[in-house]
């Protein structure tokens, strides 16, 4: 079949090249409408249980992420001129386009009895900008009596306040919602410099925005260093300009293609599909360093061009197809997660994979057929003499320190499994960024002044209409009752619910005198009913709080970014708090909001991580059968693969480096990579034993001789090429760059040493020659 594919490349070559160039141009077409993702990133599915009733809540409450804040701290809030500025500041941001209401010190309301109309008003605290200090002084004064905003928007203890900026769920999940932020950034920072004070930002859109920009940010920089750094690894080891352009120029092609794909499939750039053009400059450039490699080996070999082109594709097309077809593996694997973020990155990363591999053996070996051939000085790097010297060690090793060789791999395991022990599963939502970033360091202050801004939202269901209110409001005191419990956890902050407003509502009946800031009585809670009627005044904000027939509401807290253990400890302690004071048979409360499905995000990456590698194990050795039908060779060939993976997690458990998003794709995508070195050695491995005829020791020497060094220019760059994440300012995948680097570097050697070991072992057992001739 490879002769065939090998005369057809040839012999159309002028075809091929026009289809390349047409469906080059289409894609680039394509990728040139690719857009940013702006929409939060979905890690569960959707029939998870978690999911389902965070979307339920959505439904019915809207986007709880949708908050933005502005904090700041000053023991001369109230001072004239300062509260003058960040009352037109709060004025100005809430006149912004895409901002659905803002509240601050300058802009509370107090509820005001009418009973004339038989209602409740809210009022402005402050009708008009104050003038003087001394209407300042009675602003702040009548503020502290009302005690709904303690918590809420001003800490009386730290001198500390925040503006509650709330977007239209429109902008929030559009490319505008960036420039909204830019905008109030800026109108802030004017006051800011104006009276030399810091202001600290957070709230979830506000943390979406600065990630999404950084991620645009740093796709181009990892394109950029991908190209810089494989182009010098490829000069270095060709020495031809020619060489390195066409290789790069093949790849970037593939990268086109990779983008193009998105948008066919209708994707969207997120923080993982934009790693997918660099990784494809990374995984794809291996593929030239082999063809080529041939190439050159069977010129000084024969010297004839044509007969060197067609025993490049017969003998290295079927071995880098199963090569780039365990990568792909390795990366389609995430398509059985079922989650969408994995899904659209597994998905186009796997076809990307391949198409880059039709690109490079059809345009390598048409473009070189067009070119000179190389001159003597371009091929010496095929007899270095350092590459030469490493593999007869390698296979000295090989055939007489098998023993020491299967030792140092036990003491590797052990080694790893202790580490392997010591990793946690944890996720923070900011702790990618370093500790020194302004994200980090401001979401802090939030969590020292109001414990935090990471949306926590408890919906009550009482499974009956007016059931919030039925039943002599038994729900209401129910919810006191919660909130009380809950206040003793310092995670959260302040809640914002039905009783709260209810507090509210009672103390301006009672005239406004901050004592009466209570949930009262039945019978005093009956009065208030006839002034809270319709959707006028008060009623329309208790409403909020509430659906259509008021069977089901609402208690929002914020809370710090505590982690994804800490939130499990939470919530095993405020689940038999919540079934106690709410009977599970007659009501349904469920716990969610951002902080709850990213806790589970993080369990559901952990639980697919094991499901996807298993996956990936078996479809690889379903690869295998293609080369061996033996099972003792299939099974052990994998330890290569697997023990450069268990050294990674041993590695993370100590050194600290949990498992979260970005580090859990180290395994499923590392074991495809690794997987290539197996499959080349065992095809050179197969050609010597059954075409040549040769021993199982011979087999080895010359499968040694004759892979190893583009296993080692391929190990060097990989290594180098994902250490350029290394760059990244997200931790996660500044880690997932070292740790993948580190993983292949220790597969080439497993590739190189461990596995023709086991062949050569496996060929004792069965009775065959060994010892090297």
């Amino acid at each position: 079949m490879w002769n065939k594919i090998a005369t057809y490349i040839i012999r159309y070559r002028l075809l091929w090249v026009a289809l390349v160039l047409v469906s080059t141009v289409f894609m680039a077409f394509e990728a040139s409408k690719i857009e940013l993702s702006y929409n939060f990133a979905r890690i569960l599915p959707s029939n998870d249980p978690v999911e389902k009733e965070y979307q339920d809540f959505r439904k019915l409450f809207g986007e709880d992420g949708s908050v933005m804040v502005i904090g700041w701290q000053d023991p001369e809030l109230f001072n004239i001129d300062k509260f003058r500025d960040w009352y037109k500041l709060s004025e100005e941001i809430k006149g912004s386009e895409g901002i659905k209401n803002v509240l601050s010190l300058a802009n509370v309301y107090k509820i005001v009895r009418n009973d004339s109309l038989t209602r409740f008003d809210f009022a402005p605290v402050i009708r008009q900008m104050p003038q003087t200090q001394a209407e300042a002084d009675s602003l702040k004064k009548e503020i502290a009596n009302l005690p709904i905003y303690e918590g809420l928007v001003l800490n009386s203890k730290t001198n500390a306040t925040l503006m509650v900026i709330t977007f239209n769920d429109k902008e929030l999940n559009s490319k505008r919602r960036l420039t909204i932020v830019d905008d109030i950034e800026q109108m802030a920072e004017t006051f800011a410099q104006k009276y030399n004070t810091d202001l600290h930002y957070s709230g979830m859109p506000y943390i979406r925005t600065v990630n999404m920009k950084k991620i645009s940010r740093e796709m181009e920089l990892f394109m950029g260093l991908a190209v810089f750094v494989t182009l010098m690894i490829l000069w270095a080891f060709f020495r031809s300009f020619r060489l390195t352009l066409l290789s790069i120029t093949v790849v970037l092609i593939g990268v086109i293609f990779s983008v193009g794909i998105l948008h066919l499939f209708n994707y969207k750039i997120t923080a993982l599909t934009g790693l997918i053009p660099p990784l494809l400059i990374v995984i794809g450039v291996p593929n030239c360093v082999f063809l080529i490699n041939k190439y050159q080996a069977e010129l000084i070999s024969h010297n004839n061009k044509d007969e060197a082109l067609m025993q490049m594709i017969r003998q290295i097309g079927l071995s880098t197809f199963l090569a780039n077809m365990t990568t792909a593996i390795g990366f389609g694997v995430f398509y059985f997660t079922n989650s969408s973020l994995l899904v659209e990155f597994g998905v186009v990363a796997a076809i990307s994979v391949m198409v880059t591999y039709v690109l490079c053996l059809l345009l390598l070996p048409i473009t070189l057929h067009y070119m000179s051939t190389p001159k003597a000085r371009h091929l010496k790097h095929l007899e270095g003499k350092w590459a030469i010297g490493f593999l007869r060690k390698v296979d000295y090793l090989v055939h007489h320190k098998r023993k020491e060789i299967y030792i140092a791999m036990v003491v590797m395991i052990i080694v790893s499994v202790f580490g392997m022990q010591k990793i946690k599963t944890i996720g923070y939502v900011v702790d990618d960024l370093p500790k020194k970033d302004v994200v980090y360091t401001d979401l802090r202050f939030f969590e020292k002044n109001f414990n935090g801004v990471l949306p926590f939202e408890v919906m009550i269901n009482t499974k009956q209409p007016n059931g919030v209110f039925g039943d002599q409001a038994q729900v209401l005191y129910k919810i006191k009752a919660f909130q009380n419990e809950m206040a003793k956890f310092p995670e959260f902050s302040k809640p914002v619910s039905i009783v709260e407003a209810s507090r509210f509502l009672y103390q301006g009946y009672r005239g406004g005198d901050a004592k009466y800031y209570a949930l009262p009585g039945i019978l005093e809670l009956n009065k208030l009913t006839n002034y809270v009627q319709g959707q006028q005044g008060a009623a329309k904000q208790l409403n909020s709080f509430l659906n259509e027939d008021k069977s089901v509401t609402r208690v929002s807290f914020q809370m710090a970014d505590v982690g994804s253990e800490r939130i499990k400890e939470l919530m095993n302690q405020i689940r038999p708090k919540v079934d106690s004071i709410f009977s599970p048979e007659k009501y349904k409360v469920s716990l969610t909001g951002h902080s709850l499905v990213f806790l589970k995000s993080n369990d559901y990456l952990l639980s697919n991580l094991y499901e996807s590698l298993l996956i990936a194990i078996v479809l690889i050795a379903i690869v295998g059968m293609v080369l061996f039908r033996s099972i003792p060779i299939i099974l052990l060939s994998k330890l290569p693969c697997l023990i450069p993976l268990a050294l990674t997690a041993g590695i993370m458990g100590y050194f600290d480096i949990y498992f979260k998003p970005t580090t859990i794709l180290i395994f499923s995508i590392t074991f495809g990579i690794a997987s290539d070195g197996t499959v080349y050695f065992l095809t050179r491995y197969r050609e010597e034993l059954y075409k040549n005829g040769l021993s199982p020791s011979n087999a080895v020497s010359r499968s040694i001789f004759g892979t190893g060094l583009s296993m080692i220019y391929t190990a060097v760059i990989l290594f180098c090429g994902f250490s350029i994440f290394a760059a990244s300012s997200f931790g996660g995948t500044a880690a997932m760059g070292v740790m993948v680097s580190i993983t292949l570097l220790v597969a080439m050697c497993t590739n190189l040493i461990l596995l023709p070991a086991l062949l050569l072992s496996i060929a004792k057992r069965q009775g065959k020659n060994v010892k090297p001739t």
